[in-house]
Protein backbone atom coordinates (compact mmCIF):
# COMPACT_ATOMS: atom_id res chain seq x y z
CA UNK A 1 0.00 0.00 0.00
CA UNK A 2 2.84 2.35 1.08
CA UNK A 3 5.18 1.68 -2.49
CA UNK A 4 1.56 2.61 -4.50
CA UNK A 5 0.87 5.96 -2.23
CA UNK A 6 4.51 7.26 -3.12
CA UNK A 7 3.65 7.09 -6.71
CA UNK A 8 0.96 10.03 -6.03
CA UNK A 9 1.29 13.67 -5.92
CA UNK A 10 2.36 15.43 -2.86
CA UNK A 11 -0.57 14.44 -0.69
CA UNK A 12 0.41 11.30 -0.46
CA UNK A 13 4.61 11.12 -0.24
CA UNK A 14 3.39 13.37 3.05
CA UNK A 15 1.45 10.42 4.47
CA UNK A 16 4.02 7.96 3.67
CA UNK A 17 6.38 10.37 5.72
CA UNK A 18 3.69 10.64 8.18
CA UNK A 19 3.55 6.85 8.99
CA UNK A 20 7.25 6.39 8.97
CA UNK A 21 7.70 8.89 11.55
CA UNK A 22 5.15 8.21 13.78
CA UNK A 23 5.26 4.48 13.24
CA UNK A 24 8.88 4.50 13.05
CA UNK A 25 9.36 6.17 16.33
CA UNK A 26 7.35 3.91 18.48
CA UNK A 27 9.36 1.64 16.95
CA UNK A 28 12.63 3.11 17.52
CA UNK A 29 11.12 3.46 21.54
CA UNK A 30 10.37 -0.16 21.87
CA UNK A 31 13.97 -1.14 20.09
CA UNK A 32 15.58 1.09 22.77
CA UNK A 33 13.37 0.03 25.54
CA UNK A 34 14.45 -3.68 24.79
CA UNK A 35 18.24 -2.84 23.77
CA UNK A 36 18.14 -1.33 27.47
CA UNK A 37 16.46 -4.33 29.16
CA UNK A 38 18.85 -6.99 27.28
CA UNK A 39 22.14 -5.39 28.50
CA UNK A 40 22.99 -4.28 24.36
CA UNK A 41 23.58 -0.36 25.71
CA UNK A 42 24.09 1.70 28.69
CA UNK A 43 20.32 2.88 29.94
CA UNK A 44 21.50 6.23 28.97
CA UNK A 45 21.57 5.46 25.36
CA UNK A 46 18.27 3.94 25.18
CA UNK A 47 16.92 7.13 26.47
CA UNK A 48 18.52 9.30 24.31
CA UNK A 49 16.96 7.12 21.51
CA UNK A 50 13.42 7.65 23.37
CA UNK A 51 14.13 11.35 23.18
CA UNK A 52 14.88 11.56 19.31
CA UNK A 53 11.76 9.06 18.91
CA UNK A 54 9.47 11.61 20.75
CA UNK A 55 10.46 14.35 18.57
CA UNK A 56 9.78 12.17 15.29
CA UNK A 57 6.40 11.31 16.55
CA UNK A 58 5.41 15.02 17.39
CA UNK A 59 6.87 15.73 13.79
CA UNK A 60 4.97 12.62 12.37
CA UNK A 61 1.63 13.48 13.61
CA UNK A 62 2.21 17.54 12.41
CA UNK A 63 3.06 15.92 8.96
CA UNK A 64 -0.06 13.80 8.96
CA UNK A 65 -2.21 17.06 9.78
CA UNK A 66 -0.85 18.49 7.18
CA UNK A 67 -1.30 15.34 4.85
CA UNK A 68 -4.66 15.36 5.45
CA UNK A 69 -5.54 18.67 4.30
CA UNK A 70 -3.71 18.76 1.24
CA UNK A 71 -5.52 15.00 0.33
CA UNK A 72 -9.00 16.88 1.10
CA UNK A 73 -8.06 19.20 -1.84
CA UNK A 74 -6.46 17.06 -4.40
CA UNK A 75 -8.69 14.05 -3.57
CA UNK A 76 -6.33 12.23 -2.74
CA UNK A 77 -7.85 8.60 -0.66
CA UNK A 78 -4.86 8.78 2.26
CA UNK A 79 -7.52 9.20 5.22
CA UNK A 80 -7.17 6.22 6.99
CA UNK A 81 -3.30 6.27 6.55
CA UNK A 82 -3.21 9.71 8.03
CA UNK A 83 -5.29 8.42 10.74
CA UNK A 84 -3.17 5.95 11.66
CA UNK A 85 -0.21 8.04 12.08
CA UNK A 86 -2.01 10.51 13.92
CA UNK A 87 -3.01 8.16 16.04
CA UNK A 88 -0.33 6.57 17.07
CA UNK A 89 1.97 9.96 17.20
CA UNK A 90 -0.77 11.05 19.87
CA UNK A 91 -0.96 8.28 21.65
CA UNK A 92 2.80 7.58 21.88
CA UNK A 93 3.52 11.59 22.22
CA UNK A 94 1.27 11.35 24.94
CA UNK A 95 2.49 8.59 27.22
CA UNK A 96 5.68 10.35 27.28
CA UNK A 97 4.63 13.72 27.96
CA UNK A 98 2.59 12.08 31.33
CA UNK A 99 5.57 9.98 32.05
CA UNK A 100 7.51 13.59 31.69
CA UNK A 101 5.56 15.16 33.78
CA UNK A 102 5.31 12.64 36.50
CA UNK A 103 8.98 12.84 36.38
CA UNK A 104 8.91 17.14 37.13
CA UNK A 105 6.24 16.43 39.69
CA UNK A 106 8.16 13.90 42.32
CA UNK A 107 11.67 14.90 43.55
CA UNK A 108 15.13 13.28 42.20
CA UNK A 109 15.19 10.63 44.61
CA UNK A 110 15.41 6.83 44.30
CA UNK A 111 14.83 5.52 47.70
CA UNK A 112 11.91 5.66 49.37
CA UNK A 113 10.57 4.11 52.76
CA UNK A 114 7.69 3.88 54.62
CA UNK A 115 9.71 4.58 58.06
CA UNK A 116 12.19 7.22 57.40
CA UNK A 117 13.49 7.19 61.29
CA UNK A 118 14.24 3.31 61.10
CA UNK A 119 13.96 2.21 57.55
CA UNK A 120 13.83 -1.60 57.01
CA UNK A 121 17.45 -2.75 55.85
CA UNK A 122 18.99 -5.12 53.92
CA UNK A 123 21.01 -7.86 54.34
CA UNK A 124 20.98 -9.98 51.17
CA UNK A 125 21.19 -7.48 48.44
CA UNK A 126 23.51 -4.93 48.67
CA UNK A 127 22.48 -0.65 48.87
CA UNK A 128 24.25 1.33 45.49
CA UNK A 129 26.85 2.89 47.22
CA UNK A 130 26.06 6.43 45.81
CA UNK A 131 22.68 5.76 47.01
CA UNK A 132 22.76 8.98 48.77
CA UNK A 133 24.97 11.11 46.93
CA UNK A 134 23.56 13.73 44.45
CA UNK A 135 20.65 14.52 45.75
CA UNK A 136 19.37 17.84 44.95
CA UNK A 137 18.18 20.58 46.94
CA UNK A 138 14.96 21.81 45.04
CA UNK A 139 16.61 25.46 44.52
CA UNK A 140 16.23 25.46 48.07
CA UNK A 141 19.83 26.83 49.92
CA UNK A 142 18.84 25.88 53.33
CA UNK A 143 18.61 22.23 51.77
CA UNK A 144 21.86 22.55 50.43
CA UNK A 145 23.35 23.17 53.57
CA UNK A 146 22.19 19.95 54.70
CA UNK A 147 24.13 16.92 54.61
CA UNK A 148 22.86 14.29 51.85
CA UNK A 149 20.76 11.97 53.85
CA UNK A 150 18.83 14.42 55.89
CA UNK A 151 18.16 17.04 52.22
CA UNK A 152 17.04 13.44 50.88
CA UNK A 153 14.53 12.84 54.02
CA UNK A 154 13.32 16.32 53.39
CA UNK A 155 12.45 15.68 50.42
CA UNK A 156 11.21 12.27 50.88
CA UNK A 157 8.70 13.94 53.83
CA UNK A 158 7.63 16.53 51.17
CA UNK A 159 6.77 13.85 48.58
CA UNK A 160 5.53 11.07 50.52
CA UNK A 161 3.83 12.40 53.68
CA UNK A 162 1.41 9.63 52.96
CA UNK A 163 4.21 6.33 53.17
CA UNK A 164 3.83 5.15 56.71
CA UNK A 165 4.05 2.13 58.39
CA UNK A 166 0.63 -0.43 58.02
CA UNK A 167 -1.03 -1.85 60.81
CA UNK A 168 -2.42 -5.17 60.53
CA UNK A 169 -4.61 -7.08 62.46
CA UNK A 170 -2.80 -10.54 61.65
CA UNK A 171 0.35 -11.72 63.22
CA UNK A 172 3.57 -11.62 61.89
CA UNK A 173 3.89 -14.79 60.71
CA UNK A 174 0.42 -15.01 58.93
CA UNK A 175 1.34 -11.18 57.05
CA UNK A 176 4.88 -12.24 56.36
CA UNK A 177 3.15 -14.99 54.31
CA UNK A 178 0.78 -13.08 52.69
CA UNK A 179 3.54 -10.76 52.10
CA UNK A 180 5.85 -13.74 50.32
CA UNK A 181 2.76 -14.66 48.30
CA UNK A 182 2.14 -10.93 47.00
CA UNK A 183 5.86 -10.81 46.09
CA UNK A 184 5.90 -13.94 44.05
CA UNK A 185 2.44 -13.02 42.08
CA UNK A 186 4.10 -10.10 41.01
CA UNK A 187 6.72 -11.69 39.41
CA UNK A 188 9.60 -10.74 42.06
CA UNK A 189 12.91 -12.16 42.49
CA UNK A 190 13.41 -12.91 46.41
CA UNK A 191 16.91 -13.02 47.33
CA UNK A 192 16.27 -13.62 51.05
CA UNK A 193 13.58 -14.92 53.94
CA UNK A 194 15.38 -14.10 57.69
CA UNK A 195 12.71 -15.22 60.18
CA UNK A 196 14.45 -13.46 63.11
CA UNK A 197 14.64 -10.10 61.34
CA UNK A 198 11.16 -10.26 60.45
CA UNK A 199 12.23 -9.16 56.88
CA UNK A 200 11.57 -10.37 53.05
CA UNK A 201 14.00 -9.19 50.41
CA UNK A 202 13.25 -9.07 46.39
CA UNK A 203 14.09 -7.61 43.51
CA UNK A 204 11.38 -6.18 41.42
CA UNK A 205 12.27 -5.75 37.59
CA UNK A 206 10.64 -2.59 35.58
CA UNK A 207 8.59 -3.99 32.14
CA UNK A 208 10.29 -2.34 29.64
CA UNK A 209 13.90 -0.78 29.88
CA UNK A 210 14.12 -3.83 32.32
CA UNK A 211 15.29 -1.85 35.55
CA UNK A 212 15.86 -3.39 38.79
CA UNK A 213 15.06 -2.40 41.84
CA UNK A 214 15.37 -3.34 45.41
CA UNK A 215 12.63 -4.20 47.50
CA UNK A 216 12.56 -5.36 51.84
CA UNK A 217 9.35 -5.99 53.48
CA UNK A 218 9.81 -5.78 57.24
CA UNK A 219 6.61 -7.61 59.86
CA UNK A 220 7.06 -6.89 63.39
CA UNK A 221 4.72 -7.44 66.43
CA UNK A 222 2.58 -4.35 66.79
CA UNK A 223 3.45 -3.39 70.89
CA UNK A 224 -0.45 -1.64 70.74
CA UNK A 225 -2.29 -4.98 69.42
CA UNK A 226 -1.31 -8.09 70.73
CA UNK A 227 -1.06 -10.56 67.76
CA UNK A 228 -1.37 -7.92 65.29
CA UNK A 229 1.84 -6.44 63.36
CA UNK A 230 3.46 -3.29 62.24
CA UNK A 231 4.30 -3.56 58.30
CA UNK A 232 7.47 -1.27 56.62
CA UNK A 233 8.61 -1.77 53.32
CA UNK A 234 11.82 0.12 51.65
CA UNK A 235 12.36 0.09 47.42
CA UNK A 236 15.36 1.17 45.92
CA UNK A 237 16.32 1.55 42.27
CA UNK A 238 19.50 0.39 40.96
CA UNK A 239 20.40 3.17 38.75
CA UNK A 240 19.30 6.39 38.02
CA UNK A 241 19.14 9.85 39.88
CA UNK A 242 14.98 10.25 39.93
CA UNK A 243 12.47 7.09 40.10
CA UNK A 244 9.81 9.19 38.10
CA UNK A 245 7.88 7.84 41.66
CA UNK A 246 8.30 4.21 40.54
CA UNK A 247 9.12 3.08 43.97
CA UNK A 248 6.58 4.90 45.89
CA UNK A 249 3.77 3.63 43.95
CA UNK A 250 5.26 0.65 44.32
CA UNK A 251 4.86 0.32 47.46
CA UNK A 252 1.38 2.45 47.79
CA UNK A 253 0.08 -0.75 45.54
CA UNK A 254 1.95 -3.34 47.25
CA UNK A 255 0.74 -2.47 50.87
CA UNK A 256 -2.83 -1.94 49.85
CA UNK A 257 -2.77 -4.88 48.23
CA UNK A 258 -1.08 -6.30 51.85
CA UNK A 259 -4.29 -4.30 53.50
CA UNK A 260 -7.60 -5.81 51.31
CA UNK A 261 -5.53 -9.40 52.27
Amino acid sequence: MIEAVTKGPWAQRLTVLALVLSVGGLIAALVAAVGSGQGAWHFGVGFGILRYAFYAAIAGGIVAVVAFVMSRRSGARTGRLNLLALVVALLFAGYLTSYIMTARSVPAIHDVTTDLVDPPQFAALSVRADNLENIPDGGRPERGAMDPESRWKALHREAYGDLRPLRLPGTVASTKKLGQSLMLDRGWKIAKIAPDAGTIEATATTLFFRFKDDVVLRVRPDPAREGGSIVDMRSISRVGGSDVGVNAERIRAFLRDLQQG
